[in-house]
């Protein structure tokens, strides 16, 4: 099995770019910054805010949730506890309880071994912030996919305008800042390219460019091992 670890910050594009990456490669996609969205959304209902979490009562609300990611006529269902979530998963408050809670060890753990799972069973890109560091450290190809906080902050920006969300630039640029600084900064797997991994800048880049890009470092590196 063939194991594509894709790792970068918030708005690097790395969920959309990731999914058609495996789609062109005949890979199955996991979303892992999905499954933490998950379990946020989990502990928002649960009454936890992102700024008081109890590692204990965090552990307690785990033994009762169900995380699962399946495929439905070609689309990423995350299910929690059952329930279809693809909806509310991607707003700017569970974007921020994902990286809350994805410093914590015992949910790092809870979804570890589900992810691992997946990489043995199937060819894979994953994409999320400890990939190629933590979770596929054995992963034969590593990409670390970047681009500017403005670069960055302007794409999420029109994502969300495009949903009917309403935010302000400044609003959404502020965020990305607060989740560069937190998955950097946190103790547990911090935001780093593996020592090993292929940095592509996509700043510059439009949508086709950025994959064209992670296709031909994903082509050159598995020719290269061959």
């Amino acid at each position: 099995m063939v194991s594509v670890a894709i790792d970068g910050p918030a708005g690097a594009g790395k969920s959309t770019l990731s999914r058609k990456l495996a789609q062109s490669l005949g890979y199955i996609y996991v979303d892992t910054g999905a499954m933490y969205r998950a379990v946020g959304l989990k502990l928002s209902r649960a009454g936890l805010c992102s700024d008081a979490l109890d590692e204990t009562e965090v552990s307690e609300i785990l033994k009762t949730t169900r995380v699962n990611i399946f495929y439905e006529n070609g689309e990423q269902i995350v299910s929690l506890d059952g329930e279809n979530v693809n909806g509310l998963i991607r707003t700017p408050e569970a974007s921020m309880m994902a990286s809350k809670c994805s410093a914590l060890s015992v949910v790092r753990a809870f979804l570890l071994e589900m992810q691992r799972t997946l990489a043995r069973e199937n060819n894979v890109v994953m994409d999320g912030r400890d990939i190629g560091t933590v979770v596929l450290p054995n992963a034969e190809v590593k990409i670390f996919l970047t681009a500017s906080v403005e670069a960055r902050a302007k794409r999420r920006y029109d994502e969300l305008v495009l949903k009917g969300e309403e935010v302000s630039l400044e609003e959404v640029t502020a965020d990305v800042i607060k989740r560069d600084y937190n998955d950097t900064h946190r103790d547990i797997a911090p935001l780093k390219p593996s020592e090993t991994s292929v940095i592509v800048d996509t700043t510059e880049l439009d949508f086709e460019q950025s994959l064209q890009a992670l296709k031909d470092t994903v082509e050159n590196i598995l020719e290269g091992a061959n």
